[in-house]
């Protein structure tokens, strides 16, 4: 009898740890698709730089204020916001934020080549391709690990 409630209250103990994994609500539709044109706007920004610095660093304060409102935002908005590399997570979501960490600097090998290669246009157009799709894929994945926790937990 008494195993019985102990093996009940730690369950209980990994339900309320997982809690800020798995208890908030998904993100809107327009996420993936904003963070991919902010990403893309923060690199065309490098078009000035050598040309306007006021144009550069008024555009680069203007996206980190963006930036700054949006995560106050999302903070407000989830409550605990758990982020990639904090605090220790479900496995079923580490696993998820392995692949986000492995996916991170391909992005960023591919978005370096189509600037080596093509130019800062290309590269702010392959950084919101590539950022809005990865965002959307992770968003997936970690929503359906989500679900996952909460199944075993149950």
């Amino acid at each position: 009898m008494e195993s019985i409630d102990l093996a009940e209250q730690l369950k209980a103990a990994e339900r309320g740890a997982a809690a800020p994994y798995v208890d908030y609500p998904p993100t809107p539709w327009w996420y993936a698709p904003s963070v991919g044109a902010w990403v893309a706007a923060m690199i065309g920004t490098f078009t000035w730089w050598r040309e306007n610095a006021g144009l550069f660093v008024g555009s680069l304060a203007a996206l980190i204020a963006v930036e700054t409102l949006f995560i106050v935002w999302m903070r407000r908005r989830h409550g605990a916001l758990p982020m990639p590399g904090k605090g220790t997570p479900p496995a079923e979501i580490a696993g998820v934020w392995r692949g986000y960490a492995a996916a991170l600097p391909v992005i960023a090998l591919l978005v370096a080549l189509a600037w080596w290669f093509a130019g800062v246009p290309a590269a702010a157009g392959a950084a919101f391709v590539l950022v809005t799709v990865g965002l959307a894929v992770y968003e997936r994945r970690y929503a359906d690990a989500a679900a996952q926790t909460r199944a075993r937990l149950q």
